[in-house]
Parts: structure tokens; C-alpha cells; sequence
């Protein structure tokens, strides 16, 4: 089993800063892909940023230039840095991760429990 748990958001003006945090931990071998969605009251869940183990970044159009991810693969963590937040970037946060076995075979795609950002205007 893998456990994902977030950190790092709150309240914060609008043309703040907000960094995010998560950590996974539990018994597995590998993880590959980690990345944060997030989802806004009324909307569906969407994808933020993502990093795999080795290779190049992805992001939304809607935060480019604005936010960063970063992973620690021997900490198991992946941060995500959010400056020039903006109020249409309220929404709940979740940390994923891709989980593969010894052969690279997919094991699973583990949730966090979220973390609320909310940006005042």
C-alpha cells in the first residue's frame, strides 16, 4: 500500500507564493510518474504538473511559467511552487503517483487527501 500526503496549503493573496509538498511512503518498489491535479468547486479534476522519474516536465497551459515541480526521488517527494497565484487557482490539491513493480509492470495510482489553496483577490 502507498500513502500520499500533502502539505503546504492555505490562504494567500493574489500575486502570493505557495509551495506544496507530498511525501509517499508504504511498501512498494518504484515509483514513476508523480505529479498534482487539482479541482475546483463544480469543476472536474485536473492536471497541474506532473514529473516522471527521469525525463522532462509537463504542465498546463494555465501555469506555465508561473509554477514549478521538483522531485526527490530518494526522499520519495515532489514539490510544487506556486508563485503568481492567481483566484481561478482556488482549488483542492492532490499528489499522485504512478507506482510500478520490479520489471517496471504498473502497479497503481495512489491519492493524496488533498490540501485546499485558496487566493484571495
Amino acid at each position: 500500500q502507498v500513502q500520499l500526503v500533502e502539505s503546504g496549503g492555505g490562504l494567500v493573496q493574489a500575486g502570493g507564493s505557495l509551495r506544496l509538498s507530498c511525501v509517499a511512503s508504504g511498501s512498494f518498489f518504484s515509483i514513476n510518474a508523480m505529479g498534482w491535479y487539482r479541482q475546483a468547486p463544480g469543476k472536474e479534476r485536473e492536471l497541474v504538473a506532473t514529473v516522471p522519474s527521469g525525463g522532462s516536465t509537463n504542465y498546463a497551459d494555465s501555469v506555465k511559467g508561473r509554477f514549478t515541480i521538483s522531485r526527490d526521488n530518494a526522499k520519495n517527494t515532489v514539490h510544487l511552487q506556486m508563485n503568481s497565484l492567481k483566484s481561478e487557482d482556488t482549488a483542492v490539491y492532490y499528489c499522485n503517483a504512478i507506482v510500478v513493480g520490479g520489471t517496471g509492470r504498473y502497479v497503481g495510482s495512489y491519492w493524496g487527501q488533498g490540501t485546499q489553496v485558496t487566493v484571495s483577490s
